[in-house]
């Protein structure tokens, strides 16, 4: 039983660590991806040469399976409480000042930038009226919290979120990632 624990533990940690190195190579990180995949790897080979050394038991292989799954999930839950990277959304809401529902969405923007997010509006036509379209890119720590500003500020919009793969230039950068979170600072 003692081994079957500890072939569960090692196997837990090494997919924990993969899952984890393969977030931070889709993410681009490539000097950390490197250096995490090193203890990845020395884990792997001493939970692997444990269970084929004892490979007879079914408790033992059960171990390892279930290691496998308990792994994947601790990696994610990992990766999410890092949040690595940045999401754009993309809110679409309706232009409507004589309708209560829609009468603040013009204001929207502007409670967004207040937040400390950056804002880019565009207007556009819908198949029922006049709409704004805006792309709001934060830091991925920020989604959830974004998403539930957007649904209180304006329950109608539409939202879609995107991650981006690469960043470029624009107003973005050092100055609204340091005015996010100097203006939503954890108390």
């Amino acid at each position: 039983m003692e081994l079957a624990i500890t072939i569960f533990v090692l196997n837990a940690l090494y997919i924990s660590i993969n899952t984890f190195r393969t977030m931070l190579v889709v993410k681009g990180h490539q000097y950390l991806a490197p250096i995490v995949a090193v203890f990845e790897e020395f884990i792997y080979v001493m939970a692997l040469a444990i269970a084929l050394q004892h490979i007879d038991s079914p408790l033992n292989i059960a171990a390892y399976a279930i290691g496998f799954g308990v792994g994947i999930y601790i990696g994610i839950i990992i990766e999410d409480k890092i949040a690595l990277g940045y999401v754009n959304f993309e809110v679409t809401v309706q232009i409507d000042p004589t309708n209560p529902i829609h009468a603040h969405n013009e204001e929207l923007a502007e409670h967004l930038r207040d937040l400390g997010y950056g804002v880019t509006v565009t207007r556009a036509q819908g198949r029922s009226g006049a709409r704004l379209v805006l792309s709001i890119l934060a830091p991925r720590k920020a989604d959830r919290r974004l998403m539930e500003q957007i649904q209180e500020l304006s329950p109608d919009a539409f939202i879609m979120v995107q991650e981006p793969v690469q960043l470029a230039g624009g107003f973005w950068s050092k100055e609204v990632d340091h005015r996010y979170h100097h203006v939503n600072k954890r108390p």
